[in-house]
């Protein structure tokens, strides 16, 4: 696992402190239920967790994938998708797709590092989380509309409102972590990583963990959690 040491001498801002601390410390278990298998190796992918300040305070870049996509269509992701052949690991698949999918310049992006991969057991996937400050923020959008719908930067104060948070449940009988924020409803792999961190930062605040919503008929009900595969395109 690749990591920085400090966040003074990197010029991360403290607020970025607990998530050097969650690279430095998260393992497999504190992540993900499912445990790689041994007798093959599972397709690899990444997203990117990109952490920044805007108006509104420390915030992440979320993409909205578009409607006609044949898999995850409609749903919440990060930027991100399965590793290309020419892709040198994780973070250069990640801050590619990244430019591909939001007109993101990778060049005001610092890297801090990546958090265990999460293996998805229905789509034979391993995800890695690739974690980064956006020190010099650029423009962003769909930058492929037949891929994706909106790009949003969400902050991290709306997704640790109590009163944005819920569990989901799906048809299948799954039930996960939930938020609704910036008029997008995130469940899935997306929410679960975005459950984690704020809780491993420590950003956490009480909320009501009983209050549970069924998933809308307006969102996509592919696979559900953590077991949502990535594609090709993104990865939900």
């Amino acid at each position: 696992m690749t990591t920085v040491t400090s966040p003074a001498d990197e010029g991360f801002p403290a607020w970025f402190a607990p998530v050097l601390d969650v690279l430095d410390s998260a393992g497999a278990h504190d992540l993900s239920v499912f445990t790689p298998p041994v007798d093959r190796t599972p397709r690899r992918s990444a997203v990117l967790i990109l952490l920044g300040e805007g108006p509104d305070g420390p915030d992440v870049l979320l993409t909205e994938r578009a409607a006609t996509l044949r898999s995850h269509a409609g749903q919440v992701a990060f930027p991100g998708g399965a590793l290309d052949p020419g892709d040198a690991g994780p973070v250069e698949a990640a801050l590619r797709e990244a430019r591909e999918e939001t007109g993101l310049d990778p060049a005001g992006v610092r890297v801090a590092g990546m958090l265990p991969e999460l293996y998805l057991p229905v789509s034979d996937f391993a995800v890695a989380p690739v974690v980064a400050w956006w020190a010099q923020p650029s423009p962003v959008g769909p930058a492929d509309p037949a891929e994706v719908a909106r790009v949003a930067r969400v902050p991290l104060a709306e997704l640790t409102d109590p009163g944005r948070r819920f569990r989901v449940t799906h048809p299948s009988g799954y039930t996960g972590p939930g938020f609704e924020v910036g008029g997008l409803f995130v469940w899935g792999f997306t929410a679960g990583l975005l459950d984690r961190l704020i809780r491993l930062a420590g950003w956490e605040r009480p909320w009501e963990l009983t209050r549970v919503r069924p998933l809308p008929l307006t969102v996509p009900r592919p696979s559900p959690q953590l077991s949502s595969p990535p594609s090709r395109e993104s990865t939900a």
